[in-house]
């Protein structure tokens, strides 16, 4: 094992009597990153966060933190914090005595333990709060406390369970942004569990996308958004048109429109993300230009999803993003027409 890695996962699976958990999962984390574990509800994304925390014991394989084998330790000798979905707060006790619960247990001093947790408590953005009990806080600010508890004993590794899914729109975001921040200024080893892709894409270094207790790629949010490995993450991360196509002689047919291909005649699915749709002066002559009817648009603020019905790309509606401002000059609306450019390079073939 090298010096940079933090965390590492041999082989593991998981089994529930009959039901496989997890499968030959194979990972490496690097100390100071931020990684997402992202998939579907049932993927398996807990149950591998709870076998890191040695709340569930692998069936079989090997898990080395810092190069040490913790395969079969108890939690209460692996060295992490974690942060869970339901705050998880003791409610009779203070926001002080929170925070300070894993110093208590270390038999830390305290005068040095409550140092530490008015230096935490400053940290997540609640100074003053040290004499408050969980119910007078809002969710967001629970959540900041349990993220200080989590860190007061300065842990080599943070778990996070889906830590902002209680919380409302506006404050995830927020609290989103300050985790990220917090993580890259103390540089603690970060695991984050979560099926909102947005979120992972917005705070990971690395993403491991999950299905089935099984990981279909690993890779920083830009990859795993531009490259996906399978069409499940296609279809997973982000928006993506899906098209029927055949590649013939070389060449990927996909509708009437004629493009690069490569390897052996077959029939494909073809990605397209609707971003590389590009609705703007095209020149004439253009082999991957399309004309298309309007049939809805989908109002998101500063930009809409626009669904758009072509005969080049066959009889499934396309979406396309196209912003306020383009709509309003050209005077577009459902049942005009327009002209479109498909950006070949940005094609997946599966």
């Amino acid at each position: 094992m090298t010096a940079e890695l933090s965390l590492e996962l041999r082989g593991i699976h998981k089994a529930f009597g009959n039901f496989v958990a997890l499968q030959h999962i194979d990972l490496s984390v690097r100390k100071g990153e931020f990684m997402c574990f992202l998939g579907p509800s049932g993927c398996g994304k807990t149950t591998l966060l709870r076998v890191i925390a040695g709340l569930e014991v692998q069936t079989r394989g090997e898990i080395r933190q810092n190069g040490r084998d913790i395969s079969r330790l108890p939690p209460a000798l692996r060295d992490y914090g974690i942060v869970f979905q339901s705050y998880a707060l003791f409610p009779n006790l203070s926001v002080a005595d929170n925070v300070a619960y894993g110093l208590v247990n270390r038999k830390t001093p305290r005068a040095q333990a409550r140092e530490r947790v008015s230096e935490l408590v400053k940290l997540v953005g609640l100074p003053g709060s040290e004499k408050k009990y969980p119910a007078q806080l809002s969710g967001g600010q629970q959540q900041r406390i349990a993220l200080a508890r989590a860190l007061a004993t300065s842990p080599g590794l943070l778990l996070l369970d889906e830590p902002l899914s209680a919380l409302d729109a506006l404050e995830r975001v927020r609290l989103r942004q300050e985790i990220r921040a917090l993580q890259q200024d103390l540089g603690v080893t970060t695991i984050m569990v979560t099926h909102d892709q947005e979120e992972a894409l917005s705070v990971a270094d690395r993403i491991v996308v999950m299905n089935h207790g099984a990981i279909e790629q690993i890779g920083s949010p830009r990859d795993v958004y531009r490259e996906p490995a399978s069409p499940f993450v296609a279809d997973f991360v982000g928006k993506a048109n899906v098209l029927h196509g055949q590649v013939r002689q070389g060449r990927l047919l996909a509708g009437s429109l004629n493009l690069q291909g490569e390897g052996a005649d077959r029939d494909v699915r073809v990605y397209l993300r609707p971003e590389d749709v590009l609705a703007r002066p095209i020149a004439d002559g253009d082999p991957h230009v399309f004309d298309a009817t309007i049939q809805k648009i989908e109002f998101l603020g500063s930009f809409c999803h626009v669904h758009v019905i072509t005969q080049a790309l066959g009889p499934h509606p396309l979406i396309v993003y196209l912003s306020l401002n383009f709509l309003a000059e050209q005077s577009l609306q459902v049942g005009s027409s327009l002209r479109l450019r498909l950006l070949e390079d940005r094609v997946r073939v599966f």
